[in-house]
């Protein structure tokens, strides 16, 4: 059966002005389908966080070793966002957005089912293969079907209900584990997975091309084959019985194909991620000062939740409370962050800001259980605040000196690294928490907090420093490989 041809924004428009309705009226059933899958991602990335303690301990492992839980979901979706818009090209959005809610629901299933945290760790690695064509295939339907006039104020209450999805995840999370059981977390993706589906059916619009360029298969495998390597390494530097030889040949073998990928690029028409951008400046600066501030802050989350509920002894629904702060201190922060921008520019704004980020980590190492609720509460929301309005600079950055062409490319590249940037990230940050970790008595975990934020702000603090760098040299849009 042949595809239905795909709606383009002039005739979305068009068909607009003859009915009397706005784009957005329209076609608010896809809107209402594009956020609701926002949101669904938006609460799974932060839901788990507070239920760390309790999944570990019905699995039978410690609170720390269920990192790669979350960093294997993270990972995933790094991996796998690249291919996201040739498989559109290829299958047509309305069949890849099925599969991607299909995958995600049944991924879910798997997980609120597992028996071990290998069983676990493989179901996370399902719901990653099905939450990395959401974003961007719902941003994609979105850009091609709205119309201009009205896109920002569409995305915007997209966005909406993916910052509720980050002040709802800690809270529902800490209830559900308090109230009933863990395993309801990811169980009641499943029907909302189905509700989807039947939204797709009838809402999605099909956009595909019918000679669409040939996917880099070979680098994707390279790239791919690189950032699980390292992760493995990772794994291993974690193990309290490092097998140093073993993690030596997995950074090796990372590096060998990492290297290869970069070979592979330079020679191939369309590369699944364009190294040619990074002659652009701010490009490179917004990538790698991407990668070592999230590096440094990624694990944030889970550490202050095994803080509170560890170290400081309080229910999984109080920590999840604690965590709403940091959400609503950033939705502050969307207030501010255009006319600071404006004022400060770019480079002096990153540069403060990301040392302001670097303080208010270190900051926490003051906290202890006898800290009161309300100053915990301000500081995670201060945190919050300037937080957010790092992620909405930082996220912007890397498009203010490239041509429209390049914007696609762009935004693959910039959620790749942001998505592995953050399983490294948490992945750092447990490491550290578990080498400085003495002993099992709470006392032990909120002293391994404390040096563990110190080191992770140092870290943030580089950062910094990858921000100066953009008042140097003019900037050179690159030509076409």
């Amino acid at each position: 059966m042949s595809s239905p041809p795909p709606v383009s924004t002039a005739t979305a428009e068009a068909t607009a002005v003859r009915d009397g309705r706005s784009s957005s009226e329209r076609y608010r059933g896809l809107i209402w389908l594009v956020s609701a899958s926002f949101f669904m991602q938006a609460l799974d990335s932060t839901i788990v966080n507070t239920a760390v303690p309790a999944i570990a301990n019905a699995l039978g492992e410690t609170p720390l070793n269920m990192r790669s839980a979350l960093t294997s979901y993270v990972l995933t979706l790094a991996i796998l966002i690249p291919a996201s818009p040739w498989l559109c090209d290829r299958f047509g959005t309305r069949r890849v957005f099925a599969v991607a809610i299909s995958v995600f629901a049944i991924g879910s299933l798997l997980c609120g089912i597992s028996q071990t945290l290998p069983e676990l760790v493989m179901a996370r690695v399902l719901q990653g293969c099905g939450g990395a064509a959401l974003m961007p295939v719902g941003r994609y339907v979105l850009v091609r079907t709205i119309d201009k006039r009205e896109f920002v104020q569409v995305m915007s209450t997209v966005a909406t209900f993916g910052l509720l999805g980050s002040v709802l995840g800690p809270l529902l999370g800490g209830a559900l584990v308090e109230y009933t059981n863990w395993r309801l977390i990811f169980l009641l993706n499943v029907p909302v997975g189905i509700v989807g589906l039947w939204l797709n059916l009838r809402e999605m619009p099909e956009y595909r091309l019918t000679r669409p360029n040939r996917f880099d298969l070979l680098g994707f495998v390279l790239f791919a084959a690189s950032s699980a390597l390292l992760l493995g390494a990772s794994e291993c530097a974690a193990d309290q019985n490092i097998r140093w030889a073993w993690m030596g040949s997995l950074v090796v073998m990372a590096i060998v194909f990492g290297g290869t990928y970069v070979w592979h690029s330079r020679r191939i028409d369309h590369p699944v991620a364009d190294l040619v951008l990074l002659r652009v400046r701010s490009v490179w600066v917004a990538l790698s000062g991407n990668l070592l501030t999230r590096l440094g802050v990624s694990g944030m989350f889970l550490l202050i939740v095994l803080f509170l509920q560890v170290g400081c002894g309080w229910s999984p629904l109080m920590a999840g409370l604690m965590m709403v702060p940091q959400a609503l201190g950033s939705i502050t922060a969307k207030w501010f962050v255009n006319r600071t921008l404006v004022r400060l520019g770019y480079r002096r704004l990153l540069f403060g800001n990301t040392l302001i980020v670097a303080v208010l980590l270190a900051l926490f190492a003051l906290l202890g259980p006898h800290t009161p609720m309300l100053l915990t509460a301000l500081l995670v929301y201060v945190y919050g605040g300037f937080m957010g309005m790092q992620y909405t600079v930082m996220n912007t950055l890397i498009y203010t000196d490239l041509d429209v062409k390049y914007a696609s490319m762009a935004s693959s590249m910039a959620s790749t690294t942001q998505y592995l940037s953050m399983s490294f990230g948490i992945a750092l940050a447990t490491i550290l928490m578990q080498t400085l970790l003495h002993g099992q008595g709470s006392g032990a975990y909120v002293v391994a907090f404390r040096w563990t934020v110190i080191v992770l702000a140092l870290i943030t603090a580089v950062a910094s420093r990858v921000f100066a760098r953009l008042e140097k040299a003019p900037i050179a849009v690159p030509s076409s490989p």
